[in-house]
């Protein structure tokens, strides 16, 4: 490995751990009294388009690869790296701005109690499994993205296939789940 090579896995390294962590200290930091200039709660409904469009880029480049046409498979990958990475500024902005929305608040007052829980019922399993899942998969998508894009850039395609092969589901579950998970929980947006 030359050492080219090896800056772009530490920046890879340094990026997929950075990104994570900057996303959890949003979670648990105080929230700043700024005014966005327009209406965030517009914001999780924009992140479940951006994760749609993400999700039918990556079924065409499916399609694509399996096709034999490279240059489309190609920016359609494109497309959904530059279409997550704008999900991801605007994910983090969101979170910057507002407080979580919590499964089952119905009144929203930002505690979900008992009988709330029990409204909501078993289906809250469900939501935690994805929500969980999806989280979980999101944290190790980033690496294996950047990695496989940049097995394609250098066009060793039997790296870049091999890893494809596992980013591509995983990614594609990020996706899918980040739409249901906003489904399920935008009900108790205030």
């Amino acid at each position: 490995m030359n050492l080219k090579q090896k800056n772009l896995n530490v920046f890879i390294t340094i990026v997929s751990i950075a990104i994570p962590v900057v996303v959890a200290v949003l979670f648990v930091i105080p929230k700043p009294n700024v005014d966005a200039g327009f209406d965030v709660k517009v914001m999780p409904f924009f992140h479940a388009c951006l994760n749609s469009a993400t999700a039918v880029l990556l079924l065409a480049s499916l399609f694509f690869i399996k096709n034999g046409r490279r240059n489309a498979h190609k920016w359609a990958n494109l497309s959904a790296v530059g279409l997550s990475v704008l999900f991801l500024l605007s994910y983090v902005t969101y979170h910057f701005l507002t407080d979580s929305t919590k499964f089952g608040d119905m009144d929203h007052n930002g505690v979900v109690d008992a009988a709330e829980i029990a409204a909501v019922g078993s289906i809250r399993y469900l939501y935690f499994f994805l929500l969980l899942t999806h989280i979980l998969l999101a944290i190790v998508i980033v690496p294996l993205v950047l990695f496989t894009l940049l097995r394609g850039f250098q066009s060793d395609w039997p790296r870049h296939r091999r890893i494809a092969r596992i980013t591509w589901p995983v990614w594609f579950y990020v996706a899918i789940t980040g739409v249901i998970v906003y489904i399920m929980i935008s009900p108790y947006y205030a």
